[in-house]
């Protein structure tokens, strides 16, 4: 899967140099990021005018239309993760209102998809990690502060600045015993 400062995104298989599919043509906002989903049977891209566009990734068209496509974040959504079985998404990014690590429910109508926004990250949240094991969400900002939280509870159970600059970076371990962060600087 790529994505492109143009908005396009488009899907290849490694035997073919040609692409299987074009999900999105050029001429949309930048994608920030672009996920497969752990059963490989979905693609979510987000973008730089907060939207967040999920596909069907079977699909036999070669243009096809995503069966959603929410502005999840008022100006830009910069990261997102699946949670189970894609039907919660977490999202990060920045809003006017400082909801700027949020979840969506997929399942629902978009007016009713925002299942709780937790208020952090000043400037905005620029990566989110997921850890399944704790149910946990991590998020870095742009002042260089982590985010620790719980989402059965929907509370922030920790905040420290891990950096001077913006965190660009979260990974987790397998066993989710640590997670290392990079910044810009």
């Amino acid at each position: 899967l790529t994505g492109a400062q143009d908005g396009s995104v488009r899907m290849f298989e490694w035997t073919r140099p040609q692409q299987l599919v074009c999900f999105q043509q050029a001429g949309s906002a930048r994608v920030t990021r672009m996920y497969f989903n752990a059963q490989g049977n979905k693609c979510g891209v987000a973008d730089g005018e907060g939207f967040l566009s999920i596909w069907q990734v079977n699909q036999t068209t070669s243009n096809p239309k995503p069966y959603l496509n929410w502005q999840c974040h008022s100006k830009t959504t910069s990261d997102f993760a699946f949670i189970t079985s894609s039907s919660l998404v977490a999202t990060s990014g920045q809003s006017n209102d400082n909801r700027n690590v949020c979840l969506w429910d997929t399942l629902v109508s978009s007016s009713n998809s925002l299942i709780h926004a937790f208020t952090c990250h000043d400037h905005g949240a620029t990566v989110l990690q997921y850890a399944p094991k704790h149910q946990l969400l991590i998020s870095g900002g742009r002042k260089g502060y982590i985010c620790i939280f719980d989402i059965r509870q929907r509370q922030i159970l920790f905040t420290f600045q891990a950096h001077e600059s913006a965190v660009k970076a979260l990974a987790l371990d397998p066993s989710e015993d640590y997670f290392v962060t990079g910044s810009a600087e």
